[in-house]
């Protein structure tokens, strides 16, 4: 049964958007704010979900400036983190540097996901031309006469509008019934997410410890470490068979400083499989129904860039579209402009991830032995310490940044 609201004025909405994640709900304050009449659904009954994306980028922080947002979200609690460390073959050293980014958040800011729906929701929620159903899961989207019309609800309730957006992730509803290509590139690659306490009340950033086939990232959540264990892809079975007693070790060994971990990591169910996927639709659009986010392209979880490129897809669609929607005019032949603007950053963006995870990532997590020593591309990082800012610059700001239009 779903909780969503019906009402005379909501009988049709100028947009329907199927996902209420942070390109959603950024999606619908964005088309709101312009005055088309918005309305969210979001198949689950609250935000409560561990593990999801945290990281809010310096590109994502300016969009939030633009919208005169960026204050009240730093007030939220959040961690912030200028540059990744690196432990390969007992040697550490800095990898990224975030700290000459220009603009007032040279940092990424670690929120929980759930904070920045709350408050992305709370905002948007403001606007009379903007609503959120939560609970409210879509069975399918109504097609007539080749067109999407909206979308029948698990409930048996229908919501019809003039232009619906698929922001459902990368299980959208468009990919699981078909209604857009999709091209798979594969990743070698999946990750078990789990937390540890920590030892000391030290600020810490992020730390990639790689050794003995395994890489270990660790973010500071303040209280805590928001762990991945990165290992090959399609293992996971195999691992948990081997009990978590063998899986600590295995964390042991990749990282000493960790230290006995018995006490921490108990159970089994203490690990959160992300199976990683690295794809993207061929084609966004089609009339009545547009697709951004990770509906439209899944990231790999490499730099935490996967919300933000959502974000700036979200602006990009209601820049070109929210002033024609806003007029009541059919914005079917203006669809493809979204793809158009925004498809050539994706595609470089998932070219580099694809590059790191097939020749960097793969050979270190195929590698059953000690590393000797740290690759090329590191040791000129340590030699040349300006060149640590291109990293961290390219994933602060990302290959193509929007700007909110006035």
């Amino acid at each position: 049964m779903t909780h969503c609201r019906r009402g005379p004025d909501w009988s049709r909405p100028d947009l329907l958007i199927v996902g209420g994640g942070p390109c959603g709900i950024m999606a619908g304050l964005l088309f709101a704010r312009v005055g088309v009449r918005v309305q969210v659904v979001e198949k689950h009954g609250d935000f409560l979900h561990d593990f999801r994306g945290d990281t809010v980028h310096p590109s994502t922080m300016a969009v939030l400036g633009q919208l005169g947002l960026l204050d009240a979200f730093l007030a939220r609690p959040h961690q912030r983190l200028s540059r990744a460390e690196l432990r390969i073959a007992g040697q550490d050293m800095i990898v990224g540097d975030l700290s000459r980014v220009p603009g007032p958040t040279p940092f990424v800011a670690m929120v929980p996901q759930w904070e920045f729906l709350d408050f992305l929701r709370r905002e948007a929620s403001r606007l009379d031309t903007f609503r959120m159903d939560m609970a409210c899961p879509v069975e399918r989207l109504i097609e007539e006469d080749g067109r999407i019309a909206g979308a029948r609800l698990a409930g048996g309730d229908e919501i019809r509008a003039g232009l619906t957006i698929a922001a459902d992730g990368r299980r959208s509803i468009v990919r699981r019934d078909s209604l857009l290509p999709v091209k798979d590139l594969g990743s070698p690659i999946d990750v078990f997410w789990f937390e540890l306490p920590k030892r000391n009340g030290r600020a810490a950033g992020l730390k990639i410890a790689v050794d003995g086939g395994r890489i270990l990232v660790r973010v500071d959540r303040g209280s805590y470490w928001q762990c991945a264990l990165v290992f090959p892809k399609g293992r996971a079975d195999k691992l948990k068979a081997r009990g978590i007693a063998a899986i600590r070790t295995e964390i042991e060994a990749v990282d000493s400083r960790l230290g006995r971990l018995s006490a921490d990591l108990a159970s089994l169910d203490d690990l959160h499989l992300l199976e990683v996927s690295l794809d993207r639709l061929t084609r966004w659009h089609r009339p009545g129904l547009l697709a951004i986010g990770d509906a439209a392209h899944a990231m790999s979880p490499m730099g935490g860039i996967g919300i933000n490129l959502a974000i700036q897809d979200a602006v990009a669609a209601a820049n070109l579209l929210a002033p024609a929607l806003a007029g009541g005019a059919d914005v079917d032949a203006l669809l493809h402009k979204v793809q158009r603007r925004r498809h050539g950053s994706t595609r470089l963006i998932q070219l580099v991830q694809k590059i790191a995870q097939d020749w960097v990532l793969a050979p270190m997590l195929g590698r059953g032995k000690p590393i000797s020593g740290p690759p090329l591309p590191l040791l000129l990082l340590q030699r040349f310490p300006a060149l640590r800012r291109i990293p961290g610059r390219a994933i602060a700001l990302g290959i193509r940044q929007e700007r909110v239009a006035a």
